[in-house]
C-alpha cells in the first residue's frame, strides 16, 4: 500500500494509542474546487509538524506533545509505523455536530471551530478509523512531493501491511465507535 495521509504528529501518536479513533479534516488548500473527500478506506498515518501548534491541542495531549517532541524526526526523514481503515465518516454540516465529538479527539474547541469556519463551505469530515501498529516502524525520506498543504499522498514504495496489529481490542473500538455514532 502507498497512499498515504497526512496529519499532525501529536495526533498519530493520538490515534497510534488508541486514545482516539477520529480524524477530523476540512482539507488543504491543494484539495482542489472539491475540498477533502474521503478519497481511501485505508491508509498510513504519515505524521507531520506541519501546521501542527501545541496550544491547539487539550492540556493532556500538550503534555504527551512535551514528552515526544524531543523524538520528532528530522525534516529529511519520516518515520511511519500506523495504518488506519475507514470503519466510518460523515460530513458534519453544523458546528455543534463536530462540537459534540468533544471528549474524543485532543484537539482544542478553538481549532474545531476555526477548521469548520474555514473556507467557502461550513463543514467538517469526522473519519472514524480503526489503527494498526507496524512491529516495527518505516523510515523513509522526506521527498518534496510529500510537503505542502494536502491531506492524501503517495509514498515512493509499497509499504508491507501483513503484520500490522490493531491499536485496541475489537470490543474497545466497538465502543468508541459506538460513542462516534451516538454523538
Amino acid at each position: 500500500m502507498r497512499t498515504a495521509f497526512k496529519e499532525w504528529a501529536i495526533v498519530v501518536d493520538a490515534l497510534g494509542r488508541g486514545e482516539q479513533i477520529l480524524i477530523l479534516r476540512k482539507g488543504g488548500i491543494h484539495e482542489g474546487k472539491g475540498g477533502f473527500q474521503v478519497e481511501h478506506p485505508r491508509f498510513w498515518l504519515f505524521p507531520t509538524l506541519f501546521h501542527q501548534q501545541r496550544e491547539w491541542v487539550i492540556p493532556t495531549a500538550q503534555k504527551r506533545f512535551d514528552e515526544i517532541a524531543p523524538h520528532f524526526q528530522p525534516t529529511d526523514r519520516m518515520r511511519i509505523d500506523c495504518m488506519a481503515q475507514v470503519a466510518e465518516w460523515r460530513r458534519l454540516e453544523s458546528l455543534s455536530q463536530a462540537q459534540a465529538l468533544r471528549g474524543q479527539h485532543i484537539w482544542t474547541d478553538a481549532v474545531i471551530e476555526e477548521r469548520f469556519e474555514w473556507g467557502r463551505s461550513q463543514n467538517i469530515f469526522a473519519l472514524a478509523v480503526q489503527v494498526f501498529r507496524l512491529p516495527q516502524a518505516v523510515e523513509l525520506l522526506m521527498l518534496p512531493a510529500y510537503g505542502g498543504c494536502k491531506s492524501w499522498i503517495e509514498l515512493d514504495a509499497d509499504l508491507p501491511t501483513e503484520e500490522a496489529v490493531s491499536v485496541l481490542s475489537e470490543t474497545a473500538f466497538a465502543e468508541k465507535l459506538e460513542r462516534f455514532r451516538n454523538a
